[in-house]
């Protein structure tokens, strides 16, 4: 993987070097990361025992859960290596894979919010042939397609990367490895290659964001010919997509679809996007679905049917306080 580079590993400076901040940031990382994937794991266990839960848009949610924890793995460990350690270094080899990995998990959460919220946009304008449009086999097929295009983009990627020769610095000021902080570091003029990978995550983003807007106008345009009852339902589902859309697509197109042009602010930005959001995907984008939040409260109350495993008592206090403070959220 070594291609134009006298460069064997890299030293991330990480968030802060204050030893006293470092200490502070692994306790907080610690609780944020533990309470993601237990909010992840709600949710997969949610949908796969729950007999309820079975149509296509609960079929993207599962597999969004999936991807959520991919996607926290593939920072989070360098990020609490790094907060205990002085000069976190990573292998050039190891740094090109968390590049890989990272832009596989990261496009391909994009693709399925896509097609969350195409389904929902079916669900709304086409309910009677929702089941029929929307049936398992087509769904496979969507998600099929959406991890070969996760591959594809990050492979792009990768090799405008491989393709820079680094023979010189090999300080990265970032947290984990990621494209702009690489493209400082190479021993050429980088422009061309700034160009191709800002046109490579700008396909995706503008035709996320096109074809967000058109599912969204159409579910809007849609509503007016339900019930009141069904409009408070549909916007419930409707709000809870724009708030997570606007959460994921926000911080992708503020980093990666622009110039080579580095911020203090995107440190931070870069801790939102890898590991707040992923947090707030099981408050916002299920515990706020009422179905969701019905088939917790079954759940809990279910002891004798055994197609449903019986929860211990952690487990309903869990889902207790996470349905209370979706509660209190309101």
């Amino acid at each position: 993987m070594l291609w134009n580079s006298n460069v064997t590993d890299f030293i991330l400076l990480g968030l802060t070097q204050d030893p006293m901040k470092r200490k502070i940031i692994f306790v907080i990382f610690l609780f944020v990361c533990l309470g993601t994937l237990c909010g992840i794991l709600l949710i997969i266990v949610t949908i796969k025992t729950s007999r309820t839960l079975g149509s296509s848009m609960y079929f993207f949610l599962f597999y969004l859960s999936l991807i959520d924890t991919c996607l926290s793995t593939s920072t989070a460990p360098r990020m609490f290596i790094d907060a205990i350690l002085t000069n976190l270094t990573i292998s050039f080899n190891e740094c090109m894979v968390q590049v890989f990995s990272f832009h596989v998990f990261a496009s391909l959460e994009i693709l399925i919010l896509i097609l969350t919220a195409l389904d929902c946009c079916v669900a709304i304008c086409k309910p009677l042939h929702y089941t029929t449009i929307t049936s398992w086999w087509v769904c496979s097929v969507l998600m099929t397609i959406a991890c070969m295009l996760s591959c594809i983009h990050a492979s792009i990627q990768n090799s405008l990367v491989l393709s820079l020769p680094f023979c010189g610095p090999n300080v990265i000021d970032h947290y984990f490895c990621d494209l702009e902080p690489l493209l400082n570091l190479a021993c050429s003029d980088t422009y061309n290659v700034n160009l191709l990978l800002v046109s490579n995550s700008g396909v995706i983003c503008t035709a996320g964001v096109i074809l967000l807007m058109f599912s969204y106008t159409t579910i809007l345009y849609s509503l007016r010919n339900h019930s009141a009852e069904g409009r408070k339902k549909a916007l419930s589902t409707y709000i809870s997509h724009i708030i997570v859309v606007i959460l994921h697509f926000g911080p992708c197109i503020f980093i990666y679809s622009r110039p080579a042009t580095t911020f203090p602010i995107d440190k931070m930005i870069s801790v939102f996007y890898t590991i707040g959001t992923l947090l707030f995907n099981p408050l916002i984008y299920t515990l706020r679905n009422a179905e969701v939040k019905k088939c917790h409260e079954e759940d809990m109350e279910q002891e004798t049917d055994l197609r449903v495993p019986k929860m211990n008592g952690s487990f309903k206090s869990f889902f207790r306080v996470w349905i209370d403070l979706t509660e209190f959220n309101r």
